[in-house]
């Protein structure tokens, strides 16, 4: 009966030691969650104030893919980045090295594998894209396209070697 006492007393004593680390822990997590102080304070952005950039990325018919940075930045790291799209655009099949995440802002768009049937994407759609996958991406609207693309790496774009 004693042995059973002191293993019961053994085990509440882990217990307590695992529930004051478990707390501990949630603890911590919740003040990196909050945000450490010194942070850059809340931010509002009007579509007005978004000032785009030439990319380089053109179809040869259409013009240039154009983007504004919402934040991060898209040549260096994580980042959150609205790209314009010129009506009628087409891309090169291409890759990118990284994952990212895209959002339909105005117009219809695609995203495909080269040759499969395009899936119409309207305003307020959402796709996701495999780093390392070949793909394409449209604007099938008569009126420019606008996508907002989150990535956790920085942008790439990388032409299609087997040409």
């Amino acid at each position: 009966m004693e042995r059973l006492n002191n293993t019961q007393a053994v085990l509440s004593a882990g217990s307590k030691a695992k529930l004051v680390i478990g707390t501990v822990l949630l603890a911590a997590v919740a003040f990196i969650a909050s945000g450490a102080p010194g942070e850059k304070p809340s931010l509002n952005l009007p579509v007005t104030q978004l000032q785009y950039v030439r990319t380089g990325v053109s179809d040869g018919v259409h013009g240039e893919l154009q983007a504004a940075p919402a934040f991060g930045d898209l040549a260096h790291g994580a980042h959150g980045t609205f790209i314009k799209m010129p009506a009628g655009f087409v891309s090169p099949v291409h890759t990118h090295t990284g994952d990212y995440y895209g959002v339909v802002i105005s117009g219809v768009g695609a995203n495909g594998v080269p040759g499969s049937a395009d899936v119409s994407l309207p305003v307020g759609s959402y796709w996701f894209q495999k780093g390392g996958e070949r793909h394409v991406t449209k604007c099938l609207s008569p009126n420019e396209c606008i996508f907002f693309i989150n990535q956790s790496t920085k942008f790439d774009y990388l032409p299609d070697a087997a040409k």
